[in-house]
């Protein structure tokens, strides 16, 4: 499957953010001081202008990482904390995309690395490529969307940065230079010689960031786009040339001016991304938004809010055909072999990337979406809300996560009578995480109940009654799924809590996480024929550390010994190295298990659709 951001380019122009730089600077940090360690020391007022600008309209935004490379870091002490801050960066970005809840593209941003390479100086080409792939290796295997080259006045120096993410990895690359006044780089590269140069690396996207305003960089882009009608061009300008006042530095452009040229740009140039660099702002951006959203052009573009759908009064809700078996349990009762990807609700009250995700997996094949319900214990949207929203705005039916640690036995079953009356009737009975793995001091579970106790509510109500035996209506017709953890310590335990279970009243299990085909075939042997149907969970890694991590720290899922050693070996192509061990395993358990569902990391959708394309 493409990818997203190449996938995004084709629908028509995308909105990058603004200064991050200068916005910090507004907010009292000095120019003396290293931005990207605020990642590490203020990553609240980071996290600020990020969600400032997605707010503002902005379908990408760059991570806070221009200078956190090895050079640019050492005059602070700095030099040994490029991955923290770095992965700092990167994770600040995207949990603000999360709360904000908007289909927002991640660019990791890499700026030069402010030395003169040979002939010129004594830094050799080799060197400049090692300190690059440091810093761009951390940046993808923690799940960057592309990379942003940015503000390079030399060739020479873009096309090792180009080397080294060409060589660790095959994330999309925007490639941007800064030019002076007299149209030319500081090293003196024409826009001519820059755009075929660059258009021979095969990189995504073409340039010109920085570069005094919106007028200079006007010109520069005529002359690219003269040069390679074919190229895909960006626009990243400052907001003027900048002047100083009262110890100040003020940038002159307005958000009008500059909206007027983001839209020149496209509808004159065809440029692909706009957005903004020194001095601008939300306000700029913003502006740029409303210019954009008027042409005509962008009717075909996804729309940046959820279509919200009038409804006719429904009178006879009775009437509604809810009694119905689900579309799952009548693919899982047919012996058919079903799909599900699992969708975290979003850590803030905007649910559009979560539906935009849902949308393209149905695209790919999907069949349903499995909702978790806070994992880790960490506040998110309500799982039930999101699968409601998910079912009406996509039509894919859902697996409900629903847990006993947030719920009094009476909010159970309330909640699940709210539940069927939203047909949400696909039920993953659990008892959840525990509220210590997060960070709210106090906090406990209810567990009123365990996960058998849970099984025999939502059975009960199959048979029309609470847990006092009171009648509830018409009985419900849930399908009721239990997590089986193929990982345990004493399987024979696992094993023996299963039966009990579907004694209990469970229709159908989902494992846990498996890395190891042999190992589920084992547990499988072990237990027999299954009692039950069972869908495999499966985690693509993105990267080494990512397993190490989850080996280490999350209860429940452990990657092996030669899973970790795979993604040791595969280094910083360790997304491709994941997809293809998640396609060998899928495709050696198929004829033994009824059904899938992947995990994806970081909220790439797009990986779970590769792993699945296996099986067309």
């Amino acid at each position: 499957m493409a990818h997203p951001f190449l996938e995004r380019l084709k629908q028509g122009p995308i909105l990058c953010d603004g200064a991050m730089g200068t916005m910090l600077y507004s907010h009292g940090i000095s120019f003396e001081e290293c931005f990207e360690a605020l990642n590490l020391t203020n990553p609240e007022l980071v996290s600020s202008i990020h969600r400032a600008y997605i707010e503002a309209g902005a379908e990408m935004i760059e991570t806070n990482t221009y200078g956190a490379n090895r050079l640019k870091l050492e005059p602070f002490g700095l030099a040994d904390k490029v991955r923290q801050i770095n992965h700092k960066a990167l994770r600040i970005a995207r949990d603000v995309r999360e709360i904000c809840g908007r289909p927002t593209l991640i660019a990791g941003a890499v700026g030069p690395l402010g030395v003169l390479l040979e002939p010129y100086g004594t830094f050799t080409l080799t060197e400049a490529e090692a300190i690059f792939a440091e810093q761009i290796g951390v940046l993808l295997e923690q799940g960057v969307d592309l990379l942003i080259l940015e503000t390079f006045g030399d060739l020479q120096e873009i096309n090792a940065a180009i080397n080294a993410a060409q060589r660790i990895g095959d994330l999309p690359i925007v490639a941007q230079m800064t030019f002076a006044e007299d149209g030319r780089t500081p090293m003196g590269n024409t826009p001519e010689e820059v755009v075929r140069s660059l258009m021979r690396r095969g990189v995504a996207v073409v340039g010109v960031n920085c570069s005094v305003g919106a007028q200079r960089v006007y010109r520069v882009l005529a002359e690219m786009r003269e040069a390679a009608p074919e190229a895909r061009l960006s626009a990243l300008p400052n907001a003027g040339w900048p002047t100083e006042r009262n110890n100040r530095v003020f940038y002159p452009s307005t958000p009008e001016y500059m909206a007027t040229y983001a839209r020149r740009f496209i509808e004159e140039l065809g440029v692909n991304i706009v957005g903004g660099c020194c001095g601008t702002t939300p306000q700029h951006i913003a502006a740029m938004r409303t210019a954009l959203d008027a042409l005509d052009h962008r009717q075909d573009r996804p729309s940046t809010r959820i279509e919200i759908r009038e409804h006719e009064p429904q009178v006879e809700l009775a009437a509604r055909p809810i009694a119905e078996p689900t579309l799952l349990a009548q693919k899982l009762e047919a012996g058919e072999f079903v799909i599900s990807v699992e969708i975290d609700p979003p850590k803030g009250h905007n649910p559009q990337k979560c539906i935009e995700g849902a949308r393209m997996l149905k695209e790919a094949g999907v069949q349903f979406i499995n909702v978790a319900d806070s994992p880790m214990a960490r506040v998110r949207m309500s799982a039930l809300a999101m699968c409601y929203l998910i079912q009406e705005y996509t039509g894919l039916e859902t697996i409900l996560h629903f847990t006993t640690r947030d719920r009094s036995l009476m909010g159970l079953q309330s909640d699940l009578l709210g539940a069927h009356a939203m047909n949400v009737r696909n039920i993953l009975a659990l008892k959840g995480d525990p509220p210590s793995l997060a960070n709210y001091p106090g906090t406990t579970g209810v567990f009123d109940v365990d996960t058998i106790g849970l099984i025999r509510v939502i059975a009960g109500m199959n048979q029309g009654q609470d847990t006092a035996g009171n009648p509830i209506g018409s009985p419900t017709n849930f399908l009721i799924g239990t997590a089986l953890n193929i990982n345990a310590d004493d399987p024979d335990w696992e094993i023996e809590r299963l039966h009990k279970k579907v004694e209990a009243g469970a229709h159908f299990a989902m494992t846990q996480i498996a890395y190891d085909v042999d190992a589920w075939l084992a547990f499988r042997k072990r237990m027999g024929q299954p009692p039950i149907p069972i869908i495999l969970g499966i985690l693509p890694l993105q990267s080494y550390r990512q397993a190490e991590f989850l080996r280490n720290e999350v209860p429940g899922i452990s990657p092996t010994d030669e899973a970790l050693e795979r993604m040791r070996r595969a280094g910083p192509d360790g997304r491709r190295e994941g997809v293809k061990m998640a396609q060998e395993l899928l495709q050696a358990a198929r004829e033994t298990v009824d059904g899938v569902y992947i995990m994806p990391s970081f909220g790439r959708y797009e990986i779970s659709a590769e792993v699945l394309s296996v099986l067309a």
